[in-house]
């Protein structure tokens, strides 16, 4: 995962500063490849700093929870069981976030670039529908809504900064999830009630359509076995 101000600073160490005016998309490069790969290979894919904020948010709440689970599709950051709900702290440059204003994409090899996040993206949403398909609720966090910088609220006399507003919405984003996963656990199990009381009146009515088949015709037993082997269907004694 990117943090963007690691990125600055890595940049500085190398002797370097980000200049010039950035457009859309594109960040004005003033590294050579060398140094380019030094900057990138120093970045951290987990412990990152969003993470620990949001490790340290909850477990202040109240919340218990397990790291990086490799049984789990894509290793989720932060796996939250009781909750059936996991949490993604995604960089904004690392995972695409695009129309934020920390993804923009380097000038020096910008095809391998571009071509190594749209591969990103890809996964991500593979991952999802995997973690969606086994049950599990999905919560994503983005780099650049943990920007500690305070602006002025709604009010105009309080400053808050996008981070405390993240982090306060954060427990009632969990138990909805937790709720929603509840909700459809009892769909589940309702629908397979009734698939199964309909199966069973099904079979009813079968056992009482053959024995009175039988009753009133002499069928033989050879053709009967194979009727049910090609029917797929278990032997049964006929109701009299």
């Amino acid at each position: 995962m990117d943090m963007f101000y690691d990125i600055c600073v890595l940049i500085k160490k190398a002797g370097k500063t980000v200049q010039g005016r950035r457009q859309t998309g594109i960040m004005a490069d003033r590294m050579t490849r060398e140094q380019r790969h030094i900057c990138m290979s120093h970045i951290r894919g987990k412990d990152t700093r969003p993470e620990l904020v949001v490790r340290k948010s909850l477990f202040a709440a109240g919340f218990r929870y397990r790291l990086n689970v490799r049984s789990l599709p894509g290793s989720p950051d932060i796996v939250l069981k009781k909750w059936h709900t996991v949490i993604f702290v995604n960089g904004c440059f690392w995972h695409g976030h695009r129309g934020c204003r920390l993804f923009s994409l380097p000038q020096t090899n910008r095809r391998f670039w571009e071509d190594k996040i749209d591969r990103n993206i890809r996964r991500d949403a593979a991952v999802q529908a995997r973690l969606v398909a086994l049950g599990w609720k999905i919560i994503v966090i983005w780099e650049c809504e943990l920007d500690p910088a305070r602006h002025y609220a709604e009010d105009g006399h309080s400053r808050v900064s996008r981070r405390d507003i993240t982090l306060a919405d954060l427990p009632q984003r969990i138990m909805d999830c937790a709720a929603a996963y509840e909700n459809e656990r009892k769909t589940r199990l309702e629908i397979r009630k009734e698939a199964k009381e309909q199966r069973l009146a099904s079979e009813c009515r079968r056992k009482m359509l053959a024995g009175e088949i039988k009753e009133r015709y002499h069928i033989p037993g050879r053709i009967v076995k194979e009727s049910q082997q090609e029917t797929g269907q278990e032997p049964y004694e006929p109701v009299g």
